[in-house]
């Protein structure tokens, strides 16, 4: 059945759950956006279980630490263009990450751009070598993040270029992150936050490049479990 029909409550029922929710809604997060007021005034029940998949997703602990979690969502933000995305600022901070290292996401962010400009170029193949490019693109991500552990780095470029659709890019790091050791658990956890930024169909073409690349025998599936 794809359509539920939802029992009525009264008016009256419907202002006191969406107070409650919208009070809720801030005491987990801290701050409140438009959304929220507009939820809980017309759909607190939508509200209440956005609210629960918010908090599983992005403030319950999962596979990554703390500042691993705020390391990818800030590169995510900044890769999406997320004007609002300044709500993990103070979340940065607190999981201990330095001005310096916050700086290095940006740069990191910033690295996914060149990518697909550099994998254009080698559409020019009389000069420009594919082995050279991604050699180059390299160096890039190396100055790019700084004193940011690899591992993470690399979980944090799938999840920039996931945000941008760029395929090819995606395909680079899930090699290289897995190579390094990374688990099935933190790049699933990472590739989930782009729900949010950027929506399900993004989400959806992301596990299909994970699983195209495990399909071909390099990676394990978006589904494995360490």
């Amino acid at each position: 059945m794809t359509f539920i029909k939802k029992q009525d409550i009264s008016a009256e029922a419907r202002k006191a759950r969406g107070a409650a929710a919208l009070a809720k809604a801030e005491a987990t997060r801290g701050y409140l956006l438009p959304y929220h007021r507009m939820l809980c005034a017309h759909d607190p029940d939508l509200m209440e279980a956005y609210d629960a998949y918010y908090r599983e997703l992005t403030l319950i602990e999962r596979s990554f630490t703390y500042f691993e979690r705020e390391v990818v969502w800030l590169v995510l933000l900044a890769s999406a263009r997320e004007a609002y995305g300044d709500i993990h600022m103070p979340r940065a901070e607190e999981s201990g990450l330095t001005r310096a290292q916050i700086h290095d996401c940006m740069a990191i962010a910033g690295a996914v751009e060149a990518f697909p400009v550099m994998a254009f170029s080698t559409s020019w193949s009389r000069w420009v070598d594919t082995a050279e490019i991604e050699a180059r693109y390299a160096k890039i991500v190396d100055a790019a993040r700084g004193d940011l552990p690899e591992p993470i780095a690399e979980i944090a470029l799938i999840v920039g270029h996931a945000a941008r659709k760029s395929r090819d890019g995606m395909r680079f790091h899930l090699k290289r992150a897995f190579a390094q050791g990374a688990s099935a658990a933190k790049i699933a956890e990472g590739v989930s936050y782009v729900i949010l930024p950027c929506g399900g169909p993004v989400l959806v073409d992301a596990c299909n490049v994970w699983d195209e690349l495990a399909r071909e025998g390099v990676c394990p599936p978006p589904w494995h479990v360490d």
